[in-house]
């Protein structure tokens, strides 16, 4: 287990009922200039937008919306100067990871005087953050309580994780407001949160039990409430295991200690930015390919604790990582998302090459992956994805 320093400072506000009466309070202490950040009408039709407006009536209150899902660097630009403009005081999210995302980028762009995108492509120049409070409307990437952002330019095609100067201030994680999810999106969450629970959890560190034995946990429950969230959308128990399983998957804590980067997401993230498909659904399809590609004498022992200790298998080392391997898949399809390249509409091999190269030069994915991947091996794994051989 490496050494590490570890500081979360986000207040989470979590259950419900609790926005109407607290919200006030909370902004208080930041200024009486409020942007309030969104994407889509959902926040309008279900009631959302209100409640927050009505809670805000002593506030200036200037908007931000239209924040589409793998945020945009004009949305950002776009809060950038409102924020300047206006010497906007705190900003409200409200939203799911791409709104966060956006409005944490604007919290770190009002002061500074050159394009945002440079923030995101230098996160070293921020220099000053404005606070954030978020409202949760969606349990997927963790963005409620860390410091990650990832924004896309699609004139550059470039989708790019950053970090900010610190976590959102006030974090309102409400499982009532994830009831008119729809199901895709409700399975794209979490399979996202599947995902960040694996790039941590098959990582080079030796004994790390601790984090090891939460992040089973995290899986267990991610793997069991999905599909009851699926089947009963309104099932307050389902919505709340997976809306703090999207926090604890990705606040830090899990990770402490780790050695190597992540792969699967910066492979993915290639996809998102060239043909703008959901995350979530592009890590389902890119996750067992992986698991297979990254499974070896070596990497052996940790798929099959994998098998173990989330799948409940049992057997020798090889026939659990294979059955494991197996059943993530399997539960990937039992979410009724697309698990192949073309379902997502990706037919055109053309650009494998200049994805793949950018993912291993991006993710250092010679050198910083649990398994190395160079180009080559990462233009193989999409290959590999526009067919369901093998599974």
């Amino acid at each position: 287990m490496n050494n590490f320093t570890f500081k979360n400072v986000t207040d989470i506000r979590f259950g419900e009922n609790r926005l109407d009466t607290e919200l006030a309070g909370v902004v208080a202490p930041f200024g009486k200039k409020v942007l309030l950040a969104y994407g889509g009408g959902s926040i309008k039709n279900n009631g959302l937008y209100d409640r927050v407006k009505r809670a805000l009536k002593d506030y200036e209150i200037f908007e931000l919306s239209g924040i589409a899902p793998n945020p945009k660097i004009d949305s950002v630009r776009e809060g950038q100067q409102l924020v300047k403009e206006n010497d906007i005081d705190v900003i409200i999210a409200v939203g799911g990871g791409s709104v966060i995302d956006a409005a944490k980028v604007i919290s770190i762009a009002k002061s500074y005087d050159g394009d945002a995108w440079d923030l995101v492509l230098d996160s070293k120049k921020a220099t000053a953050q404005m606070p954030i409070i978020d409202i949760l409307t969606l349990s997927a990437t963790g963005t409620e309580m860390n410091k990650n952002a990832v924004i896309s330019n699609p004139e550059t095609k470039q989708k790019l994780g950053t970090r900010t100067l610190r976590q959102p201030d006030v974090s309102f994680l409400d499982p009532s407001l994830t009831f008119s999810v729809s199901k895709w999106q409700t399975a794209a969450g979490a399979i996202d949160i599947f995902s960040h629970l694996s790039e941590q959890y098959f990582d080079q560190s030796e004994d790390s039990d601790i984090s090891r034995g939460m992040i089973e946990g995290i899986y267990r429950a991610v793997i069991k409430w999905a599909p009851v969230a699926l089947t009963e959308p309104e099932n307050y128990e389902a919505r709340a295991n997976l809306m703090w399983a999207s926090t604890m998957a990705l606040n830090g804590t899990v990770g402490l200690g780790n050695v190597n980067g992540w792969t699967v997401h910066p492979i993915e993230h290639e996809l998102s930015a060239y043909y703008d498909i959901t995350h979530g659904v592009g890590l389902g399809i890119l996750t067992p390919r992986w698991m297979k590609k990254a499974l070896s004498a070596k990497t052996l022992p940790r798929f099959a604790a994998f098998g173990r200790h989330v799948w409940g298998l049992s057997g020798d080392d090889e026939s659990v990582a294979g059955e494991a391997i197996q059943a993530t898949f399997d539960w990937i399809k039992s979410l009724e998302v697309p698990t192949t390249l073309p379902g997502v509409g990706i037919t055109d091999t053309t650009n494998f090459k200049a994805m793949a190269d950018s993912a291993v030069a991006v993710g250092n994915l010679t050198t910083n992956g649990y398994v190395s991947l160079n180009s080559e091996d990462v233009v193989a794994l999409f290959e590999a994805s526009m067919n369901n051989d093998g599974f």
